[in-house]
């Protein structure tokens, strides 16, 4: 990683933190106590990857007012944030550290994470639909057709759907193999990161051939990033990666790398990112900051 593209990572990261932070709700007294979790388990920080790619691939296409991706971009990490609230549940991986931080469940209890999740699932829906004045107007039918794209990759036929799938292979009720993990990879992981770039290339005035470039290069991205958190799982570092080293191993979860060998793991993860590149190539637009983004996913600390 350049010095240049770590200073315009950070800068850029701290951006997107105040535009999230920017549609956090306030709170009456009978729903302080779960606004307040919700609160902590989104500033808890994180890479904000997906909103990063939501806004970087909008400016493959667009060059004009970037206001119309914030809601889209507060809204996919709310998703992110309630997908992990939810994840770290004793009744799913049950994690006691995130991010470097106590778990909301651990904090807060069950039941209040529980909430939270649900909580944050629902204002990533309210925080687009009251950004969008009318449905006459083009950019609101981008942000309704977004949303539209959003929602479904965060359901059943999405994250929901391969979280379900990890769930069952886990517990033994499915025998995993390549096909099954790439399943799961492609909906639990790809999915959200699918959502955030298609997203930004439709708020942008991509045309279908465009997104349907897009959807490829993000679902390769995504692949390789859950590729890349297998491997960190079992050679990561707490103080870097903020959560537990060898939870994966501890649940009995198959992963990239005890199915396939930590080699060949990496390498899938590093020909699933050129692929990414490869396929935001053929669209013939620059943005050397989101090469740079992927090509840093590529053995990745943290």
């Amino acid at each position: 990683m350049t010095s240049s593209f770590a200073e315009q990572l950070k800068s850029r990261t701290a951006l997107v933190n105040e535009i999230i932070m920017e549609f956090v709700p306030l709170a009456d007294e009978y729903q302080q106590n779960v606004v307040v979790a919700m609160n902590y388990s989104l500033a808890a920080g994180g890479k904000r990857l997906r909103p990063l790619l939501l806004l970087e691939t909008y400016k493959l296409f667009s060059d004009d007012e970037e206001e119309i991706c914030y809601p889209l971009m507060a809204a996919i990490e709310m998703i992110h944030t309630f997908s992990l609230v939810h994840d770290d549940l004793p009744a799913i991986d049950n994690d006691e550290y995130r991010r470097g931080k106590k778990t909301t469940h651990v904090v807060y209890g069950e039941a209040m994470a529980i909430l939270a999740g649900d909580g944050l699932l629902n204002l990533a829906y309210e925080t687009v639909l009251s950004a969008i004045v009318g449905a006459n107007d083009v950019k609101d039918e981008r942000s309704i057709k977004a949303l539209r794209v959003l929602a479904v990759k965060t359901g059943i036929k999405g994250m929901i759907g391969g979280q379900t799938a990890d769930i069952l292979a886990e517990r033994g009720r499915l025998s995993v193999d390549e096909d099954l993990l790439f399943y799961i990879h492609r909906h639990k992981t790809a999915a959200l990161i699918e959502a955030a770039m298609v997203c930004g290339a439709i708020l942008g005035g991509a045309d279908d051939d465009e997104i349907k470039i897009v959807e490829k290069a993000a679902t390769a991205v995504g692949i390789a990033f859950q590729i890349e958190d297998d491997i960190l799982d079992i050679m990561g570092d707490f103080a870097e990666i903020g959560k537990t080293v060898g939870s994966d191993r501890e649940n009995d979860k198959i992963t990239s790398v005890t199915l396939l060998g930590l080699d060949v793991a990496k390498e899938r993860a590093v020909l699933y990112s050129m692929e990414a590149i490869s396929s935001i190539k053929l669209l013939s637009r620059e943005n050397d900051f989101l090469t740079a983004l992927i090509k840093s996913l590529i053995g990745r600390t943290r």
